[in-house]
């Protein structure tokens, strides 16, 4: 056991249908979707706005995750604009004791480097490796000027790691982006990069993974709330 982790029984089952308290627990939600001229090409981590027409159609989803996320959570996000008025969004749907969201660039989306703004029909053509079946590239695949997915799971780790240790048994909500996401559940499964990148992770999904006793584990994957309110 980690002195940052609360002391929990062996056997730590999750039974009923509410989370316990007191666990170090990360509520992971994928930012919104970006407007459709970005949508044309690679954007990675460049700073594309939200979709405004999909926000307006989607206040319902806000609402729903505001419920569903708890109101005494530390709330971060990464420092890209999508992510920050997701959070935002989010915020304004319900009633939140963190008054501040803290930007974290350790959260942030996979940086494609020189390949940013590539239209999507032109990019196989500029990769080294064949690329992952439910990504854009491989994991070990480096773009220039830009970082693989094992580097991003690397910082993505070390995040995690950190703000579990400053706020142990307490619930974290994370605003981030789909990269970022399936490096947390590379880390809290141990496993590969290219394995954790065939999950699904959706727009204002909420995905949830907790740290017990020095280990993680994973409690949802891809938790889509009701569009409708």
């Amino acid at each position: 056991m980690t002195q940052t982790d609360h002391a929990v029984p062996h056997g730590h089952f999750l039974d009923s249908p509410e989370l316990p308290r007191g666990i170090t627990r990360f509520w992971l939600v994928r930012h919104a979707v970006v407007e459709a001229s970005a949508r044309k090409t690679m954007y990675g981590a460049m700073d594309v706005p939200l979709c405004k027409d999909t926000m307006a159609t989607q206040q319902g989803g806000y609402a729903a995750l505001a419920r569903r996320l708890p109101s005494d959570a530390v709330w971060y996000s990464s420092p890209l604009q999508r992510a920050r008025d997701t959070a935002a969004q989010i915020r304004c749907a319900g009633e939140f004791q963190c008054p501040d969201v803290t930007l974290d660039e350790r959260f942030i989306e996979q940086s494609i480097g020189e390949w940013h703004g590539t239209p999507h029909d032109q990019f196989l053509s500029l990769l080294s490796l064949p690329p992952n079946p439910f990504w854009s590239l491989s994991a070990s695949e480096l773009p220039p000027g830009g970082e693989s997915m094992l580097d991003v799971c690397a910082r993505v780790s070390h995040g995690l790691e950190e703000l579990a240790n400053t706020h142990p048994g307490q619930d974290m909500v994370l605003v981030s982006h789909g990269g970022a996401i399936r490096a947390a559940l590379s880390h809290a499964l141990a496993i590969h990069p290219d394995i954790a990148l065939r999950f699904t992770i959706q727009n204002l999904s909420i995905s949830i993974i907790e740290r017990i006793n020095g280990l993680w584990r994973v409690v949802a994957v891809n938790e889509l709330p009701d569009f409708r309110g």
